[in-house]
């Protein structure tokens, strides 16, 4: 099995082609669509999303995952064996949330052009001319050994600016992700709140948890723990990113009691 993760959108045709070359390797195999809705060029977001999904796949499935602000330039093209399967991706943080999960078993620099689409692949469309044959070769038993040679675990980007700031009477998180519903999703885990009383102080307001949306009156403001596992700021039945005017990046503060 694919999973495909792109800023693509579906406006264009770039998704669907690189589908039609990988069924072209490899007719078999199954493609599942993680999302094609990532921000552009937002590899934080990325990086949330694919580590978010990746439990929840047969082992061995293989995760495409293109957001690729510098596609053309010098950046390496990679692969992850880990415990569950395999990811294929740029080398410019993507694989933060999955290694944040998982210890990487084997990590590969994806360089053999014998399994590109061409060896003159455009500057602004690897998805097309090597992320998706590479990926698809790979799903036909092509050995990583062979795609490419070996890099160390330490060659790997990893994004430095997402863990949030443990104070004695604070957690100071920012906004990871912001999914369709305008909710905020922070980058604060539930474990850091075990047992502990706590709420968001944003601005004047201070924010308590709740256990669900609907607990509180339609479109007032609530804190809880998504089903990510992380604290999320929501409006019932409204938008919170669009209400507290939030941006992507932007600081949370989580006060305890």
């Amino acid at each position: 099995m694919i999973t495909l993760l792109t800023d693509f959108g579906l406006q264009d045709i770039y998704v669907g082609v690189m589908k039609g070359i990988i069924k072209t390797i490899n007719p078999d195999i199954d493609i599942i669509d993680l999302t094609h809705n990532i921000p552009p060029q937002n590899i934080i977001a990325a990086s949330f999303a694919l580590a978010s999904a990746v439990d929840f796949f047969p082992d061995d499935t293989i995760h495409l995952a293109i957001v690729d602000p510098t596609v053309g330039s010098d950046r390496k093209i990679v692969a992850i064996a880990f415990e569950k399967g395999y990811i294929i991706c740029p080398n410019n943080g993507i694989i933060t949330g999955v290694l944040n999960k998982y210890q990487p078993q084997q990590v590969y620099e994806l360089t053999n052009s014998n399994y590109w689409l061409n060896h003159n692949p455009s500057n602004t469309f690897h998805g097309r001319d090597i992320f998706a044959p590479m990926t698809a070769y790979l799903s036909k038993g092509i050995g990583l050994e062979t795609l490419g040679h070996n890099l160390n675990q330490e060659d790997l980007v990893i994004l430095d600016d997402i863990n949030p700031i443990i104070k004695e009477k604070e957690i100071i998180g920012s906004i990871q992700y912001v999914d369709i519903y305008g909710n905020l999703i922070t980058n604060i885990p539930s474990k850091m709140l075990e047992n502990k009383s706590w709420y968001v102080q944003e601005g004047d307001n201070k924010i308590f948890p709740q256990s669900t949306y609907s607990n509180i009156k339609k479109k007032e403001l609530l804190t809880l723990i998504g089903s990510h596992g992380y604290v999320e700021i929501a409006i019932n039945q409204g938008n919170a990113k669009m209400i507290l005017n939030k941006e992507y990046g932007d600081f949370i503060t989580v006060k305890i009691e």
